[in-house]
């Protein structure tokens, strides 16, 4: 298993890679999503990371309580600051349950029964490598977003449907 330093590091790498986006996006481009459907905005994408984070270490991995509402995530809206601050606070609590966990130890956490079968739902390890793997998915969909957005391709506020655009 990889180290807790090397996780760490991994994750840094796509939380950094985001909020940089984020920065240089401002806080118009960064709530702005792409009108088609399913698309969202750079801001909606690192929220939904932040569930991730959360959910995936603390309620799957270390059993904690877990009011995650994921749909919200997609819907949110917000300062670019604000944000990056809450991901500062998401690194933080990541690193300290990173430390807590053991990585070929199950779950404490409660599993959709579709999961528990799965390498992401066997061990707390995988819990932990199934955070990376989101990130480094919305990382990358963030990177095409971006690039999109400073096209000028067509967009709508985050929050609202490609049909209410």
């Amino acid at each position: 298993m990889v180290s807790d330093a090397d996780f760490i590091s991994f994750v840094d790498e796509e939380l950094d890679a985001m909020t940089k986006m984020l920065e240089s996006l401002g806080d118009d481009l960064a709530n702005r999503a792409l009108d088609v459907p399913g698309a969202n905005s750079p801001y909606a994408i690192l929220e939904h990371c932040l569930g991730v984070i959360e959910y995936w270490a603390g309620h799957i991995a270390l059993g904690r309580p877990s009011a995650r509402d994921r749909d919200a995530e997609f819907q949110a809206h917000g300062t670019v600051s604000g944000l990056i601050q809450r991901t500062r606070e998401a690194r933080a609590r990541l690193r300290q349950d990173t430390v807590q966990t053991t990585p070929s130890a199950p779950p404490h956490g409660p599993l959709d029964p579709e999961d528990a079968a799965l390498p992401l739902g066997r061990t707390q390890g995988g819990a932990l490598l199934h955070i990376f793997q989101e990130l480094a998915r919305h990382r990358g969909q963030m990177d095409v977003t971006q690039d999109l957005l400073r096209a000028g391709a067509p967009t709508r506020p985050a929050g609202t449907s490609a049909a209410d655009a």
